[in-house]
């Protein structure tokens, strides 16, 4: 169930709130495809982001398609790219309109974490939905 937001809370407040329920979608090694518990997490985010947008009908979300360190800088581009790319289209699935998603990749130059062993690994390779404006 989507959290409820008191209506006379400041846009940046209830945009802080919702960026705490948003999570990771997460994906497996040189994988785009959406497994269920990215499923899930990208259900959550849809039923947040919905009620979000109905009080601000001008706010835009990104998504963000991460990768782990291995492989080239171009690769993981485009990996990541891949992985923004069809989050963003779950999310559309789920009733979020796509003019309210952008999507984009950093491949693997943000990553989440940095130790090069396989936990970490599977923190960097994420769809994460950012609110920063």
């Amino acid at each position: 169930m989507p959290p409820v937001f008191e209506p006379r809370v400041s846009l940046e407040q209830r945009l802080r709130e919702a960026t705490g329920f948003l999570q990771d979608a997460l994906f497996d090694y040189d994988q785009f495809r959406i497994r269920p518990d990215a499923q899930a997490a990208l259900q959550r985010d849809a039923a947040v982001l919905l009620e979000v947008f109905d009080g601000f009908p001008d706010f835009v979300v990104t998504v963000e398609g991460h990768c782990d360190e291995r492989g080239s800088a171009e690769y993981n581009l485009a990996l990541g790219d891949l992985r923004a790319q069809r989050a963003r289209e779950f999310l559309q699935q789920l009733g979020v309109p796509a003019a309210r998603l952008r999507a984009i990749s950093y491949g693997k130059d943000r990553p989440h974490c940095t130790e090069p062993v396989e936990a970490c690994w599977q923190e960097n390779r994420r769809a994460h939905l950012s609110t920063a404006r």
